[in-house]
């Protein structure tokens, strides 16, 4: 796993810093006793879903061929080296 760009996109990037917001809002609250707050920060944790997924439709994600470009890349690495 090390050698591929697995969620190294800013969609990936984008979506988990939302979305990790959203679960420390919605922590915070949970301990304050406010359920409202709460149902906020799991909504912020589902935008960040949906933020995500947006910019991979944008194409600031990962290609669906990721694998086959990055094991093309490596053959040709080993072929130059």
């Amino acid at each position: 796993m090390a050698g591929s760009s697995h969620g190294h996109t800013p969609a990936a990037w984008t979506g988990v810093t939302i979305a990790f917001i959203g679960f420390c809002v919605s922590g915070a609250f949970m301990v304050m006793a406010q359920p409202a707050g709460f149902w906020a920060g799991l909504g912020v944790v589902i935008l960040g879903g949906v933020v995500g997924w947006i910019m991979r439709g944008m194409g600031l994600g990962q290609p669906k061929d990721s694998h086959v470009l990055l094991a093309e890349k490596r053959e040709t690495a080993d072929v130059q080296g």
